[in-house]
Order: C-alpha cells, then structure tokens, then sequence
C-alpha cells in the first residue's frame, strides 16, 4: 500500500465525493430532479409555461448582485428577442426552450463560485458555422451596449 501525500489531497472546500461530483454538481443535479419532479406535476400549456416563468423570476431573485441584474437583463433580451423560447429552470439556473428542449441558458457566476457569469447555448440552437467552429458559450461580467446588441443577434440566429 501507498502512502498519501499530503501535497497531493485536495483542499476540503474544492473536495469531490468519491463519484466525482463536487457539491455544488451534486446541488445542481438535485435541483434538476426537482424541476423534472415539478414538471411532471404541472400538466400542459399555459398553466405550466407561467408557473416555470414564476419559478425562473424567483431564482433571479434571489441571486446575489451583480448576477441579478445580470439575470434580469438577460431575461429581457431573450423575452423581447426570442418570444417563442419559453422561459424554465435547468439545474437550478435560468434557461429558454423551445418544444422543451433547452436552446439558452444563464448561470451566475457567484452562484456556481466563479469569477464570472456565463451565457451559453446547447446544441439546439442554429448557431453552427461553415468553417465547422463557432462558439457556445460566452463569460458575461457585464451587459454593455455592445455586448447586449450581440447577445441579441446571438438569440436571433439560434432561433432562426
């Protein structure tokens, strides 16, 4: 048997459990049983789509500042840019589909412990390149003019 090192064993707040999964994955995970749960109790049209709207703006909520306020004008965009998305909760964070499949989504940086926020989309989305690369996701720390009219075009183009 082998010895540890004690160099080589992981600071107690970054620890994994031995499946791997940090606490904050196994939250997140736990909070997308939920929402399945939730789902599957909510039925069908209009009813569901504003009870998960209801849900997504209590999350922004209680996200801590600056991330709510990011989380908001976000929300804002993708509503006035991609009425169609309809907006849920996917892992415990702000997320806009289309036929339930997630084509959007916003994850606070302070709620996941990063230094940033980031904005991203799945592979739903139309975003796909000729030159066979384009990207997915995009680290927000701040909606500046520019960035929010690109944000805007990104929408667009993901739901075309």
């Amino acid at each position: 048997m082998v010895p540890k090192d004690p160099k080589s064993t992981k600071n107690a707040k970054d620890a994994s459990t031995p499946d791997g999964f940090s606490e904050q994955e196994r939250a997140a995970m736990k909070e997308r049983a939920a929402e399945l749960k939730a789902a599957g109790r909510r039925g069908r049209g209009a009813a569901k789509a504003a009870a998960e709207e209801k849900d997504l703006l209590a999350k922004i909520a209680k996200m801590p500042e600056p991330d709510r306020r990011l989380a908001e004008r976000v929300h804002a965009l993708v509503t006035e840019t991609a009425p169609e998305l309809a907006p849920k909760l996917w892992y415990g964070q702000p997320a806009y589909a289309r036929d339930g499949k997630v084509v959007c989504f916003f994850r606070s940086g302070l709620m996941d412990k990063t230094r940033y926020s980031v904005f991203g989309f799945n592979e739903t989305a139309n975003l796909d390149d000729p030159s066979g690369l384009w990207p997915t996701s995009y680290a927000l720390s701040e909606l500046t003019e520019a960035a929010e009219t690109t944000l805007r075009e990104l929408i667009r183009q993901a739901v075309s």
